[in-house]
């Protein structure tokens, strides 16, 4: 722990999904439950949808095998103190964050995810693009979710982590953005053991709009992940899929998708072997939360 026992931390957002990013490059940092719900209290803390912790790869013991390819680790908790695989909007929060600090230079570069390695395409100004990784449709019967006051078959989507997307057909955009999201949506557990990130979607001119109920955290006005799950299952549904190469071709073919969400728009670009998400990733303020509002014993009581 430092010896002030005071944290530093950057706020930040991705299309409206905030942020709190705790420098801690070399993992001094218990980061627990309480302290996380105490930093996103959006009342008695910072206030945010997660935190994004920044620590060199070689000090996490889970990702310490990656340091070789990833030289930092994103270590992404939930408001709710809860562990996440992989975070769409923070992998650029994340990235936009190593290159403000100076910990990376502006270009292509590799972050540790618990979902894995991420590419990263972080220009010196401008949007962000992460490779999220190939996506993977559920087969079979979709899942039954209810959400919003209505009953969905749901399309379930890794990206990573769980999604349910449910298309409400009989919705516009106008109706969508009237839906009441504040309950936790309804799903069998034997379908997400873990819990599920879900998706309500409807057409809009020109691509798709969503919003979501976040695993852990609640409606938040972005999902980076779920927009990437979003993207999948629309094109996949409309028999829109990617093709690699023919022989003797170089060009490849992509699907790409514009989502709406409440905080902004972001492009996603479906082709043969992974996903790319591309969006703004804005660093809002620096800042220093004292001691008793972290939960920490001020530094006269520290040991």
């Amino acid at each position: 722990m430092r010896d002030d026992r005071q944290l530093r931390f950057v706020k930040g957002h991705g299309t409206g999904n905030d942020f709190v990013v705790l420098p801690d490059p070399d993992g001094d940092l218990e980061l627990t439950a309480d302290l996380v719900r105490a930093v996103c209290d959006r009342r008695l803390g910072v206030g945010a949808d997660g935190v994004l912790r920044v620590v060199l790869s070689a000090a996490v013991p889970e990702a310490a095998s990656l340091a070789g390819t990833a030289r930092w680790f994103m270590d992404y908790r939930n408001a709710d103190g809860s562990i996440a695989e992989m975070c769409g909007n923070g992998a650029r929060v994340f990235a936009r964050y190593l290159v403000a600090a100076g910990y990376a230079q502006p270009g292509r570069f590799t972050i540790a995810t618990r979902a894995g390695l991420r590419l990263v395409e972080v220009p010196a100004e401008g949007d962000v693009t992460v490779d999220m990784g190939p996506p993977r449709l559920s087969a079979g019967p979709g899942p039954a979710v209810s959400v919003a006051d209505r009953d969905f078959t749901a399309v379930g989507v890794s990206m990573g982590n769980p999604h349910a997307v449910c298309f409400a057909d009989n919705l516009d955009v106008p109706a969508l953005r009237g839906l009441d999201l504040t309950r936790p949506p309804a799903f069998s557990p034997v379908d997400f053991p873990d819990g599920v990130n879900v998706e309500i979607v409807v057409d809009r001119p020109g691509g798709v709009a969503m919003r979501v109920h976040e695993r852990g955290v609640g409606e938040t006005a972005s999902c980076g992940t779920g927009a990437c799950a979003v993207a999948v299952a629309w094109a996949a549904r409309r028999g829109l899929r990617p093709a690699a190469p023919a022989v003797g071709e170089s060009a490849a073919s992509v699907v790409e998708v514009e989502v709406d969400v409440p905080g902004g728009g972001l492009v996603v670009v479906w082709s043969s072997d992974t996903v790319l998400l591309r969006g703004p990733a804005e660093l809002v303020f620096d800042g220093v939360l004292r001691p008793a509002a972290a939960g920490l014993p001020s530094p006269a009581h520290a040991s």
